[in-house]
């Protein structure tokens, strides 16, 4: 059976330690709802392993916590996943990736849908296609890598952005370019 840590003793999990964890935790990260809970929790699960306090009580203390904070506001799901959605689509990844990666961070399934529309606006096509050649960029995909590799690596170019959620069609529009200047004309939409 594994022993608690050693070293210095603290006392009982209170209240108004989680809610200074999470005050710190949210001035260092942007959370939502769920994830804060989660992070709360972790601390009552070690507290309770440490047999600093009784997991019983002090789940209705993290439940207030987080009730009390979002209500006051500074844990929204909703500004959380625009950002998050806005950050993940700059860096390249499909609306596929970007609704998988906020669900896991507790995220309602309707509130994503609705942010990655307003966001991707009228035309999520354009979007898609941005946001791979940017997936495309970073990787070396496609119309970055040596004329002589190109054909050879067609095959794992296409496996990596369809792992990166990314449709068989739009794979295909963006290995196809031309050239790097072709994927930078495509990432700003004056092409496909």
């Amino acid at each position: 059976m594994r022993q608690p840590p050693r070293g210095k003793k603290r006392g009982p999990l209170t209240k108004a330690y989680l809610e200074r964890a999470a005050l710190h935790y949210l001035e260092r990260y942007a959370s939502s709802v769920e994830g804060l809970r989660r992070v709360l929790m972790r601390r009552v699960d070690k507290a309770a392993w440490e047999e600093r306090c009784d997991p019983a009580e002090a789940t209705p203390w993290v439940e207030d916590v987080v009730a009390r904070y979002a209500a006051s506001g500074l844990v929204d799901d909703r500004s959380f996943a625009e950002g998050k959605a806005a950050s993940l689509r700059r860096r390249g990844d499909s609306a596929r990736r970007i609704a998988l990666k906020l669900r896991e961070k507790g995220v309602d399934g309707e509130l994503i849908d609705t942010v990655l529309e307003e966001q991707d606006g009228e035309d999520s096509e354009a979007a898609e296609i941005a946001a791979a050649c940017r997936f495309a960029r970073r990787r070396r995909l496609g119309p970055l890598r040596a004329p002589e590799e190109r054909e050879d690596r067609r095959d794992r170019d296409m496996a990596a952005l369809a792992r990166a959620g990314f449709s068989l069609d739009i794979a295909r529009r963006v290995l196809d370019l031309e050239d790097a200047d072709a994927l930078e004309e495509a990432m700003r939409g004056d092409t496909l």
